[in-house]
Protein backbone atom coordinates (compact mmCIF):
# COMPACT_ATOMS: atom_id res chain seq x y z
CA UNK A 1 0.00 0.00 0.00
CA UNK A 2 1.33 3.44 -1.23
CA UNK A 3 0.39 6.87 -0.25
CA UNK A 4 -0.50 7.23 -4.36
CA UNK A 5 -2.91 4.62 -3.39
CA UNK A 6 -4.64 5.94 -0.32
CA UNK A 7 -4.96 9.36 -2.37
CA UNK A 8 -6.48 8.05 -4.77
CA UNK A 9 -8.85 5.89 -3.09
CA UNK A 10 -9.94 9.10 -1.03
CA UNK A 11 -10.38 11.33 -4.09
CA UNK A 12 -12.44 8.46 -5.92
CA UNK A 13 -14.80 8.36 -2.10
CA UNK A 14 -14.93 12.53 -2.67
CA UNK A 15 -15.83 12.41 -6.56
CA UNK A 16 -17.91 9.33 -6.75
CA UNK A 17 -16.72 8.12 -9.58
CA UNK A 18 -13.26 6.62 -11.23
CA UNK A 19 -13.63 8.78 -14.22
CA UNK A 20 -14.20 11.72 -12.36
CA UNK A 21 -11.18 10.75 -10.25
CA UNK A 22 -9.07 10.26 -12.93
CA UNK A 23 -9.82 13.20 -14.14
CA UNK A 24 -8.73 15.26 -11.21
CA UNK A 25 -5.79 13.23 -10.67
CA UNK A 26 -4.57 13.35 -13.91
CA UNK A 27 -4.01 9.94 -14.35
CA UNK A 28 -6.03 7.53 -16.47
CA UNK A 29 -9.39 5.46 -15.47
CA UNK A 30 -7.73 2.11 -16.54
CA UNK A 31 -4.17 3.23 -14.22
CA UNK A 32 -6.74 3.92 -11.48
CA UNK A 33 -8.71 1.42 -11.60
CA UNK A 34 -5.71 -1.44 -11.53
CA UNK A 35 -4.60 0.80 -8.59
CA UNK A 36 -7.36 0.36 -6.56
CA UNK A 37 -7.46 -3.22 -7.92
CA UNK A 38 -4.26 -3.88 -6.71
CA UNK A 39 -4.85 -2.20 -3.19
CA UNK A 40 -8.37 -3.87 -2.27
CA UNK A 41 -6.51 -6.96 -2.95
CA UNK A 42 -3.52 -6.24 -0.68
CA UNK A 43 -5.83 -5.01 1.96
CA UNK A 44 -8.40 -8.57 1.42
CA UNK A 45 -11.51 -5.88 1.69
CA UNK A 46 -13.97 -4.35 -1.33
CA UNK A 47 -13.51 -0.57 -0.83
CA UNK A 48 -15.97 0.28 -3.61
CA UNK A 49 -19.70 -0.78 -4.61
CA UNK A 50 -19.26 -0.38 -8.39
CA UNK A 51 -22.03 0.49 -10.71
CA UNK A 52 -23.60 2.61 -13.93
CA UNK A 53 -24.18 5.17 -11.77
CA UNK A 54 -20.80 5.28 -10.02
CA UNK A 55 -19.03 3.53 -7.04
CA UNK A 56 -20.10 4.17 -3.77
CA UNK A 57 -18.29 3.14 -0.28
CA UNK A 58 -18.71 -0.60 1.38
CA UNK A 59 -18.66 -0.97 4.82
CA UNK A 60 -14.95 -2.48 5.03
CA UNK A 61 -14.92 1.00 2.55
CA UNK A 62 -16.51 3.32 5.17
CA UNK A 63 -13.76 2.43 7.88
CA UNK A 64 -10.47 2.31 5.41
CA UNK A 65 -11.22 6.15 3.86
CA UNK A 66 -11.55 7.26 7.60
CA UNK A 67 -8.36 5.68 8.24
CA UNK A 68 -7.06 6.80 4.82
CA UNK A 69 -8.13 10.65 5.69
CA UNK A 70 -5.99 10.31 9.15
CA UNK A 71 -3.26 9.10 7.62
CA UNK A 72 -3.57 11.17 4.71
CA UNK A 73 -3.76 13.98 6.92
CA UNK A 74 -0.81 13.72 8.70
CA UNK A 75 1.68 13.22 5.63
CA UNK A 76 0.63 16.35 4.29
CA UNK A 77 0.95 18.30 7.53
CA UNK A 78 4.41 16.54 7.26
CA UNK A 79 5.32 17.58 4.13
CA UNK A 80 3.87 21.13 4.92
CA UNK A 81 6.44 21.85 7.68
CA UNK A 82 9.30 19.93 6.47
CA UNK A 83 9.01 19.54 2.79
CA UNK A 84 11.23 21.36 0.13
CA UNK A 85 9.80 22.07 -2.83
CA UNK A 86 6.33 20.59 -2.84
CA UNK A 87 4.58 21.22 -5.82
CA UNK A 88 0.88 19.52 -4.62
CA UNK A 89 -1.75 22.20 -3.91
CA UNK A 90 -1.88 22.02 0.22
CA UNK A 91 -5.75 21.35 1.21
CA UNK A 92 -7.92 23.66 3.54
CA UNK A 93 -11.52 22.55 4.46
CA UNK A 94 -14.08 24.46 7.21
CA UNK A 95 -17.18 22.97 7.91
CA UNK A 96 -20.19 25.05 9.37
CA UNK A 97 -23.28 25.69 10.76
CA UNK A 98 -24.70 29.09 9.22
CA UNK A 99 -22.36 31.25 10.78
CA UNK A 100 -21.00 34.78 8.94
CA UNK A 101 -18.48 35.27 11.10
CA UNK A 102 -16.78 31.78 10.34
CA UNK A 103 -17.76 33.26 6.93
CA UNK A 104 -15.99 36.25 7.79
CA UNK A 105 -12.66 34.79 9.08
CA UNK A 106 -12.30 32.49 6.10
CA UNK A 107 -12.06 35.85 3.79
CA UNK A 108 -9.30 37.18 6.13
CA UNK A 109 -7.30 33.94 6.19
CA UNK A 110 -7.58 33.90 2.58
CA UNK A 111 -6.61 36.90 1.84
CA UNK A 112 -3.21 36.17 3.48
CA UNK A 113 -2.32 32.88 1.69
CA UNK A 114 -2.15 32.43 -2.00
CA UNK A 115 -4.76 30.37 -3.88
CA UNK A 116 -2.21 28.98 -6.20
CA UNK A 117 -0.41 27.27 -3.36
CA UNK A 118 -3.94 26.04 -1.85
CA UNK A 119 -7.34 24.53 -2.32
CA UNK A 120 -10.05 25.98 -0.23
CA UNK A 121 -13.19 24.72 0.66
CA UNK A 122 -16.40 26.65 2.63
CA UNK A 123 -18.69 24.63 3.49
CA UNK A 124 -21.98 25.84 5.12
CA UNK A 125 -23.73 22.52 6.27
CA UNK A 126 -26.42 21.26 8.47
CA UNK A 127 -24.47 20.36 12.02
CA UNK A 128 -24.75 16.62 11.21
CA UNK A 129 -22.75 17.06 8.38
CA UNK A 130 -20.31 19.18 10.15
CA UNK A 131 -19.63 16.27 12.74
CA UNK A 132 -19.39 13.95 9.57
CA UNK A 133 -17.25 16.11 7.53
CA UNK A 134 -14.49 16.69 10.67
CA UNK A 135 -14.85 12.88 11.55
CA UNK A 136 -13.58 11.90 7.98
CA UNK A 137 -11.12 14.87 7.91
CA UNK A 138 -13.28 15.93 4.56
CA UNK A 139 -12.65 19.17 6.86
CA UNK A 140 -10.30 19.79 8.65
CA UNK A 141 -12.24 22.09 11.43
CA UNK A 142 -16.06 22.34 11.99
CA UNK A 143 -18.07 24.92 13.83
CA UNK A 144 -20.68 24.42 15.89
CA UNK A 145 -22.45 25.26 19.56
CA UNK A 146 -23.73 23.68 21.98
CA UNK A 147 -26.15 24.46 25.09
CA UNK A 148 -27.62 22.67 28.06
CA UNK A 149 -30.35 21.10 25.38
CA UNK A 150 -28.27 19.78 22.89
CA UNK A 151 -25.20 19.08 24.78
CA UNK A 152 -25.27 15.74 25.87
CA UNK A 153 -26.46 14.08 22.78
CA UNK A 154 -23.47 16.23 20.88
CA UNK A 155 -21.00 15.37 23.23
CA UNK A 156 -21.47 11.22 22.92
CA UNK A 157 -21.37 11.90 18.90
CA UNK A 158 -18.15 13.79 19.59
CA UNK A 159 -16.66 11.04 21.36
CA UNK A 160 -18.02 8.07 19.21
CA UNK A 161 -16.46 10.36 16.55
CA UNK A 162 -13.20 10.87 17.87
CA UNK A 163 -13.59 14.49 18.16
CA UNK A 164 -12.96 17.31 20.53
CA UNK A 165 -14.93 20.54 21.11
CA UNK A 166 -12.91 23.63 21.70
CA UNK A 167 -14.99 26.43 22.92
CA UNK A 168 -14.31 30.36 21.28
CA UNK A 169 -17.03 32.14 23.56
CA UNK A 170 -20.39 32.21 25.30
CA UNK A 171 -23.40 34.09 24.21
CA UNK A 172 -27.04 34.88 25.75
CA UNK A 173 -29.57 34.52 23.11
CA UNK A 174 -30.49 37.54 20.62
CA UNK A 175 -33.49 37.75 18.53
CA UNK A 176 -32.31 38.49 14.83
CA UNK A 177 -34.80 40.08 12.54
CA UNK A 178 -34.85 43.06 10.11
CA UNK A 179 -34.75 46.63 11.01
CA UNK A 180 -37.91 47.59 9.79
CA UNK A 181 -39.64 44.53 11.68
CA UNK A 182 -42.24 45.89 14.07
CA UNK A 183 -40.31 45.05 16.91
CA UNK A 184 -36.84 45.92 16.02
CA UNK A 185 -36.57 49.16 18.38
CA UNK A 186 -37.22 47.22 21.14
CA UNK A 187 -34.69 46.83 23.64
CA UNK A 188 -35.48 43.18 24.54
CA UNK A 189 -38.05 40.64 23.44
CA UNK A 190 -39.96 38.61 25.14
CA UNK A 191 -41.34 35.08 23.68
CA UNK A 192 -45.16 36.21 24.09
CA UNK A 193 -44.15 39.26 21.78
CA UNK A 194 -42.60 36.47 19.06
CA UNK A 195 -45.76 34.69 18.44
CA UNK A 196 -48.22 36.42 16.01
CA UNK A 197 -44.73 36.18 13.30
CA UNK A 198 -43.23 33.22 11.81
CA UNK A 199 -39.83 31.41 13.76
CA UNK A 200 -37.09 30.85 11.21
CA UNK A 201 -34.42 28.22 11.51
CA UNK A 202 -32.52 26.31 9.37
CA UNK A 203 -33.74 22.64 8.01
CA UNK A 204 -31.68 19.89 9.34
CA UNK A 205 -33.99 16.43 8.69
CA UNK A 206 -33.86 13.63 10.33
CA UNK A 207 -35.20 12.14 13.83
CA UNK A 208 -34.15 14.14 16.84
CA UNK A 209 -33.53 16.85 14.44
CA UNK A 210 -34.15 19.39 17.18
CA UNK A 211 -31.25 18.20 18.77
CA UNK A 212 -29.07 19.15 15.96
CA UNK A 213 -30.80 22.79 15.33
CA UNK A 214 -28.87 26.13 15.10
CA UNK A 215 -31.52 27.93 17.05
CA UNK A 216 -30.95 28.86 20.85
CA UNK A 217 -34.11 27.50 22.37
CA UNK A 218 -35.30 25.17 19.68
CA UNK A 219 -37.43 23.30 22.11
CA UNK A 220 -39.68 26.03 22.90
CA UNK A 221 -42.99 25.38 20.95
CA UNK A 222 -43.85 27.91 18.01
CA UNK A 223 -46.52 28.62 16.73
CA UNK A 224 -45.80 29.83 13.21
CA UNK A 225 -42.40 28.11 11.94
CA UNK A 226 -40.74 28.27 8.60
CA UNK A 227 -37.72 26.34 7.75
CA UNK A 228 -34.73 27.45 5.31
CA UNK A 229 -31.82 25.88 3.72
CA UNK A 230 -29.14 28.95 3.19
CA UNK A 231 -28.58 32.39 4.57
CA UNK A 232 -29.46 34.31 1.81
CA UNK A 233 -33.01 32.59 2.08
CA UNK A 234 -33.37 33.15 6.03
CA UNK A 235 -32.93 36.94 5.20
CA UNK A 236 -35.24 37.42 2.38
CA UNK A 237 -38.30 35.98 4.42
CA UNK A 238 -37.31 38.17 7.51
CA UNK A 239 -38.15 41.07 5.04
CA UNK A 240 -41.06 39.42 3.50
CA UNK A 241 -43.06 38.29 6.59
CA UNK A 242 -41.12 39.72 9.17
CA UNK A 243 -39.61 36.36 10.42
CA UNK A 244 -37.21 36.31 12.89
CA UNK A 245 -34.55 33.76 14.18
CA UNK A 246 -32.81 33.01 17.95
CA UNK A 247 -29.44 33.49 17.65
CA UNK A 248 -25.83 34.27 19.01
CA UNK A 249 -26.44 38.47 18.34
CA UNK A 250 -22.91 38.10 16.52
CA UNK A 251 -23.83 39.58 13.23
CA UNK A 252 -21.35 40.53 10.33
CA UNK A 253 -23.05 43.51 8.53
CA UNK A 254 -20.39 43.47 5.90
CA UNK A 255 -21.82 40.01 4.41
CA UNK A 256 -25.45 40.49 6.06
CA UNK A 257 -25.98 44.06 5.27
CA UNK A 258 -27.43 46.56 7.38
CA UNK A 259 -30.49 45.84 7.68
CA UNK A 260 -30.39 43.35 10.12
CA UNK A 261 -30.70 43.97 13.51
CA UNK A 262 -29.89 41.72 17.27
CA UNK A 263 -32.09 42.55 20.21
CA UNK A 264 -31.65 40.54 23.43
CA UNK A 265 -34.11 37.77 24.47
CA UNK A 266 -35.78 38.47 27.18
CA UNK A 267 -36.52 35.27 29.25
CA UNK A 268 -39.02 34.52 31.77
CA UNK A 269 -40.27 31.52 34.08
CA UNK A 270 -42.23 30.09 31.34
CA UNK A 271 -39.35 30.77 28.50
CA UNK A 272 -36.12 30.37 30.01
CA UNK A 273 -32.98 31.56 28.30
CA UNK A 274 -30.08 29.63 27.56
CA UNK A 275 -26.32 29.72 26.54
CA UNK A 276 -24.46 29.10 23.93
CA UNK A 277 -20.98 27.92 24.06
CA UNK A 278 -19.82 28.56 20.22
CA UNK A 279 -16.48 26.67 18.87
CA UNK A 280 -14.73 24.04 16.72
CA UNK A 281 -14.41 20.84 17.10
CA UNK A 282 -10.90 19.15 15.55
CA UNK A 283 -10.49 15.01 15.15
CA UNK A 284 -8.96 13.75 18.42
CA UNK A 285 -5.39 14.03 18.85
CA UNK A 286 -4.64 15.79 15.49
CA UNK A 287 -2.54 18.43 15.60
CA UNK A 288 -3.59 21.16 13.14
CA UNK A 289 -1.92 22.78 9.89
CA UNK A 290 -0.36 25.96 10.22
CA UNK A 291 -3.79 27.21 7.73
CA UNK A 292 -5.65 25.88 10.35
CA UNK A 293 -3.95 27.33 13.18
CA UNK A 294 -4.26 30.61 11.36
CA UNK A 295 -7.87 30.22 10.50
CA UNK A 296 -8.19 30.12 14.47
CA UNK A 297 -6.89 33.32 14.35
CA UNK A 298 -8.89 35.44 12.69
CA UNK A 299 -11.55 33.91 14.42
CA UNK A 300 -10.47 34.52 17.94
CA UNK A 301 -9.45 37.91 16.45
CA UNK A 302 -13.15 38.49 14.81
CA UNK A 303 -14.83 37.37 18.10
CA UNK A 304 -12.64 39.49 20.26
CA UNK A 305 -11.27 36.29 22.34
Amino acid sequence: MTLQQIHYAITISEQGSFNKASEVLYISQPSLTESIRELEKELKIIIFHRSGKGVTLTSDGVEFISYARDLYHQYKNITERYGDGVSVKKKFAVSTQHYSFAVKSFVELVKKLSTDEYEFALREVRTQKVIDDVSSLKSEIGILYLSNFNAPLLTKLFRTNKLEFHELIKCEAYVYLWKGHPLAGRKSIRFEELKEYPSLSFEQGGSGSMYFDEEILSSNHYPRTIKATDRATMLNLMVGLNGYTLCSGIICEELNGSDYTAVPYEPDSEHPGSEMRIGYITKKNLRLSSVGELYIEELKKYLGV
